[in-house]
């Protein structure tokens, strides 16, 4: 008797992605199979989800374990979005209000043949003969406050974390869309101009949060607990930086 052929059991995709529903959240996530013995859920600083599964792990188990892991997953994609510059775009026009420092100041436009930015009272002066150059001429201002304010705002910080047998490999300034600082593997730590427009503690607790990584890399139970022995309120802190910049 000939044996009965079957057509041959199609194996998944090694990658994919995948979405489900948890209450009113949909969460999205990036399914890769591998040769592994566990499967693992990642949540990057960019808040995209990645599972990895062993070879042969039904989609409906897999579901099942990123279901019952969405708290932590959600928890974690808030983190990350407080580190996203929030502040909306502005307009440069007299009477708007800028901050510097935890403070607000409202700007205030003059035509004039020369071209500065004067902080004076409660107010940032602006003079320039071209109005439309005023928010030009107000980000460079903030660029060089937050090249001397932040990097002498961070040198206690780094020498207090030389206990750890760490130091940053250099400290620089930029504008940054997506983060308010980051730590490249080699050490080098990139802190977003816009925090010089945040409040003092608020600005260390991202000098903190970085310098945290130097000692461990990833977001782990040994990362938290440091970040909380060097500063016990950074969640307070944490808070405050996402509200005050939105």
């Amino acid at each position: 008797m000939r044996r009965e052929q079957h057509p041959p059991q199609q194996k998944p995709p090694a990658q994919s992605v995948h979405s489900l529903q948890f209450g009113s959240k949909a969460i999205s996530f990036e399914l890769q199979y591998q040769h592994r013995k566990t499967l693992g859920i990642t949540v990057h600083p960019n808040q995209q989800v990645t599972v990895k599964a062993p070879l042969e792990t039904p989609l409906e188990k897999i579901e099942e374990k990123v279901r019952k892991r969405a708290p932590w997953i959600l928890r974690q994609q808030r983190y990350f979005r407080s580190f996203e510059p929030l502040t909306p775009p502005r307009q440069y026009v007299s009477g708007e209000s800028h901050l510097y420092w935890g403070r607000q100041y409202r700007l205030k436009l003059y035509q004039h043949p020369g071209e500065c930015v004067k902080l004076k009272g409660g107010f940032f002066e602006v003079y320039t003969p071209d109005k439309a150059r005023a928010g030009s001429l107000l980000r460079q201002w903030y660029q060089e406050r937050a090249a001397h304010k932040l990097p002498e705002l961070a040198k206690p910080w780094i020498e207090r974390f030389e206990q750890y047998a760490v130091k940053p490999s250099g400290l620089s300034v930029k504008w940054m869309q997506k983060r308010w600082g980051s730590c490249s593997p080699k050490g080098q730590i990139i802190l977003n101009i816009e925090l010089v427009k945040a409040p003092r503690r608020c600005i260390e607790y991202v000098i903190v949060h970085e310098l945290c990584h130097l000692v461990h890399p990833h977001h782990n139970r040994a990362f938290f607990a440091l970040q909380t022995r060097e500063m016990p309120d950074w969640q307070k802190w944490k808070d405050h930086l996402e509200r005050f910049l939105a």
